[in-house]
């Protein structure tokens, strides 16, 4: 088994005795509507339960499928489908995939499920974690040049750099392609795969020189036990509770090349805007094409994205660094744009953090500049701006901005302020009232630097710069480093998560009531056992929510700050009782079981309950477990994708489509958001997902 395709076909071989029946007779108390499919799933053990049922067809342009989970009596329901002819089977833990069996709406099928010959059949059905799980870790005098440590390393491998932007542990990444089979050596198969494409330098460069090439021989060791047959000691649990609630439809977009950074279908301030309207991707590095979903009709297209100047670079030139054992020599990306995040505002427009120009930047944001941020802060560089589509006109506008942009979020106050991320030193906004107005986007945006109130006198004064001494009369500024932003409606300050620097950070801006003048910071590290912040959200009762890379969903609520929030004192490590940390699901690493090997890549907060799970509820993405992770009353519940496998999800967000509807008028849209869709169950030709994720009451309500 070298490659995603090799194993599919070991499944239909074994799952060619199955045997499945149209009847009813097995499915007595299964009732169903003209436009559902339902029965019941047993095997030579009887019913089994927890278990999913997938309906799909290819008879629309998208990719259809819709998902359901078996009740404790292998009952199920799959709801409102849409007129077709569809191929429905059974996948589960514990089981070889079941045969396909014609079925259409109206139809009742029991199913016959088939229980997996021996472990090795069983296990390619578990997430990447349990397979991820089997990787050991360095000796602690491997990783001694590193200032964290063990914990540093774990942050590189996990969500901060490798798990980042593939699921490590799915098939294609838990074998070696069979392009590289003439290398003698495991490790220099691994250091000759991650030279491939034109990610090739950031996959090479923090593996062979942060890390000094200490993976490698533990990625090496990894493959090879599996190749020698070796399975996990994970045993996963089958869905159980609210997890047998969830109803999933599975669509792709835009093309096997591309791959989808995040997407939006509504304002998160009032999630009924767009209600069963297009769904809006942003395709970062790949291409220009951005990509467009209306899952009434099940179409997907495509705009293309202008830029302002024809002289913006394009990721087209990047160089590859070898060969891919996919693509060959080919630059499949090319993007002069690179949009990383959209968001629609409150008439449906939808907002990008996407490149307009080069990244010098205009006489206006630097030194010598009466604009009121220049003259606090010029700046002289931006690597990504602002765009805003117009879905009625189809009119793309660009917004120049002095700052550089990543993610974006809109503040609940007059002026619909679009807040970003991605500054660096500072933090950007846009008055995004007055530019609709106006169109100038000089006078619409602004720009900070955090400043820390650290000679404790309650207002912004001028400060040291980072790494100097503290000066007692001073205060003193910190590079924002936002990834993530988050406005917070409870008070009005403004929070990003610091990632990318062990062992992670928070900050909060307080724009104050003139801002730049009056805008001053305050820092929050992670203290132990969390390390690695990556993308975060705020609850409308101003906790964070944060996605760690030490396998940990952390909590951070300011109110239980004990000591001065100012000060000298107050430069990060001031609040540890701030903090709580819940432990994600899974397991952990051999030598490391109390961390679960869950690499977490972003937190959203359902703040209005679009997804039915109940307001102010965070979920994280379960990169390593095909879907995402809601923290319900204290528990998580893991919603999943078991088909196509190899789902990975970036970022996502909730919509109403009609709230007197119950569970049908609410649900999570999720984009898959791996770098190399090809890798995923399907293999090359495979498109980009999204899904539709909504949690009915009960395994059976239609």
């Amino acid at each position: 088994m070298t490659t995603s395709r090799n194993f599919w076909p070991i499944l239909g071989a074994v799952a060619s005795i199955a045997l499945a029946c149209a009847s009813g007779a097995r499915a007595q108390g299964v009732d169903i509507d003209a436009d559902d499919i339902g029965g019941t799933v047993a095997s030579e053990n009887g019913a089994e339960a927890g278990v999913w049922v997938i309906a799909e067809t290819d008879d629309f342009e998208t990719r259809y499928a819709k998902i359901v989970v078996s009740d404790d009596e292998g009952r199920y329901v799959i709801p409102d489908l849409p007129d077709a002819d569809y191929q429905v089977w059974v996948r589960g833990y514990g089981l070889a995939d079941s045969e396909k069996v014609a079925g259409n709406p109206g139809d009742t099928l029991d199913l016959t499920a088939i229980v997996a010959p021996s472990a090795e059949v069983a296990a390619q059905v578990y997430p990447a974690a349990a397979w991820y799980a089997m990787m050991h870790l360095p000796e602690e005098s491997e990783v001694a040049n590193l200032p964290g440590g063990m914990n540093e390393y774990l942050s590189v491998m996990k969500n901060q750099t490798c798990v980042g932007c593939h699921q490590i542990g799915q098939l294609a990444t838990r074998t070696i392609p069979e392009a590289f089979s003439d290398i003698e050596s495991s490790q220099e198969r691994w250091i000759r795969r991650v030279q491939s494409g034109q990610a090739a330098r950031q996959m090479i460069t923090p593996l062979a020189q942060r890390l000094n090439g200490v993976p490698f021989k533990y990625l090496a060791d990894w493959t090879d036990r599996v190749a020698a047959g070796e399975t996990p000691s994970y045993i996963p649990e089958r869905p159980q509770g609210i997890e047998r609630n969830v109803v999933a439809t599975v669509r792709d977009w835009a093309d096997p090349k591309s791959y989808l950074h995040d997407l939006s279908s509504t304002d998160r301030r009032d999630p009924t805007v767009n209600a069963y309207g297009r769904i809006y991707g942003a395709p970062e590095l790949s291409t220009d094409n951005f990509p467009v979903l209306d899952p009434v009709t099940n179409t997907d297209t495509t705009f293309l994205a202008p830029v302002m100047d024809p002289e913006t670079p394009t990721s087209n030139d990047d160089p590859i660094g070898q060969p891919s054992p996919y693509w060959g020599d080919e630059r499949i990306w090319d993007s002069r744009a690179n949009a990383h995040n959209p968001m629609l505002d409150q008439d449906g427009r939808v907002w990008y953090t996407a490149r307009v120009r080069g990244p010098d930047n205009p006489d206006f944001c630097r030194e010598g500049s009466e604009h009121p941020s220049a003259q606090l802060f010029p700046t002289t560089r931006a690597g990504r701006h602002v765009s805003v589509y117009d879905q009625e006109t189809g009119e793309y506008t660009f917004v120049d901005t002095c700052y550089s942009t990543h993610h974006l979020q809109f503040a609940e106050d007059a002026y619909n302020t679009l807040w970003t991320s991605g500054g660096g030193d500072v933090v950007g906004w846009l008055n995004t009232k007055q530019f609709l107005e106006t169109g100038d986007y000089v006078s619409s945006q602004g720009w900070a630097p955090a400043i820390l109130d650290t000679n404790g006198n309650g207002r912004r004064d001028d400060w040291v710069e980072p790494g100097e001494p503290m000066n007692p009369e001073l205060d003193t500024r910190i590079p924002a480093r936002f990834y993530a932003v988050m406005p917070n409606s409870a008070d009005g300050s403004i929070w990003g998560s610091w990632s990318f620097a062990f062992p992670g950070r928070l900050v909060r801006l307080d724009p104050g009531p003139n801002p730049p003048e009056t805008t001053l910071a305050e820092v929050y590290n992670v203290p132990l056992p969390g390390f690695a912040s990556r993308g975060a959200d705020i609850d409308r009762n101003g906790v964070v929510w944060v996605s760690l890379g030490s396998g940990h969903l952390g909590e951070f609520d300011r109110s239980k700050c004990e000591g001065p929030l100012n000060g000298p004192t107050a430069t990060g490590d001031h609040c540890p009782e701030g903090w709580t940390f819940h432990r994600f699901p899974g397991p952990g690493f051999p030598e490391l079981p109390e961390f679960s090997i869950e690499s977490s890549y972003y937190t959203w907060v359902d703040q209005r309950n679009a997804s039915g799970l109940g307001a102010n509820t965070p979920i994280a993405t379960g990169n390593l477990f095909d879907g995402v992770h809601a923290l319900v009353d204290g528990e998580f519940v893991t919603i999943r994708i078991p088909y196509p496998m190899g789902f990975y999800t970036k970022g996502f967000e909730g919509r109403i489509d009609d709230p007197d509807a119950g569970w049908k008028g609410r649900g999570l849209w999720v984009p898959s958001g791996d770098r190399t869709p090809w890798l995923m169950e399907g293999g090359q030709g495979s498109r980009p997902l999204v899904v539709h994720f909504q949690v009915r009451p009960d395994p059976l309500a239609k």
